[in-house]
């Protein structure tokens, strides 16, 4: 069975209505990221960033996963998948994906912000945390995402899922981000690599690749026939 790696990156939970923070309006439009997306901005002033990701959590969990979400997992009919996403939310898991690496969190969850943080992390229930929720230590619980700033936990695993591809997939996502944007780069045994997205000829990405241009959803019902048919 072949091994397919898909990348993922914004633009596909855009997709479900989920805003990035580059968008102009919705929860990103009164902040500014050194106020809530550092833990310097942690330090100074964790309620303030608990409230805003509670209420980005409470539309995360109110969006549903789109076509392309379920794409995704339909295609471990046929191949294994794995998915290395950039996104916080959980719409691939709820699509029924099986192999989720989020390399910058997991916004459903919420972690100790004492030293050992990535020893103490829970499920959170609901969407809301409060400034009484804390680890058996007695450190606050923050939200379990990886911050401007802050090293990336996951990101030898995503390098090792990589180098298994025999076929890359990349979707939603800038490639401008870094160091999550040098990991395509890892996936040297891939014989097929294909990128979907409205402006892929834009994307800093190798001439090989097989470019797709059009949104998520559209984009992998063309690449599930392709991919199924061979």
């Amino acid at each position: 069975m072949k091994t397919i790696v898909v990348f993922s990156g914004a633009g596909i939970s855009a997709e479900s209505g989920i805003q990035t923070f580059r968008d102009s309006d919705g929860l990103w439009e009164n902040y500014s990221i050194e106020e809530i997306a550092t833990p310097q901005a942690w330090k100074s002033n964790p309620n303030l960033v608990t409230e805003f990701y509670n209420k980005r959590r409470k539309q995360i969990l109110e969006a549903q996963p789109n076509q392309a979400h379920r794409i995704i997992a339909e295609l471990e009919e046929k191949y294994k998948v794995l998915v290395i996403t950039q996104n916080i939310d959980d719409l691939h898991e709820r699509a029924g994906s099986s192999s989720v690496l989020h390399l910058h969190g997991n916004i459903t969850y919420a972690k100790s912000s004492g030293p050992q943080k990535e020893e103490y992390y829970y499920k959170i229930n609901g969407w809301k945390l409060t400034p009484n929720d804390t680890c058996p230590d007695g450190y606050r619980l923050r939200p379990h995402v990886v911050w401007f700033g802050e090293e990336v936990p996951a990101y030898q695993d995503a390098i090792e899922q990589l180098e298994q591809a025999d076929i890359l997939i990349v979707v939603g996502t800038s490639l401008n981000i870094h160091p999550a944007a040098g990991l395509i780069h890892f996936a040297r045994n891939a014989t097929k690599a294909f990128v979907i997205d409205p402006k892929a000829a834009l994307l800093n990405i190798p001439k090989t690749f097989v470019q797709i241009t059009s949104n998520a959803e559209t984009g992998f019902v063309e690449l599930k026939r392709q991919l199924t048919e061979n």
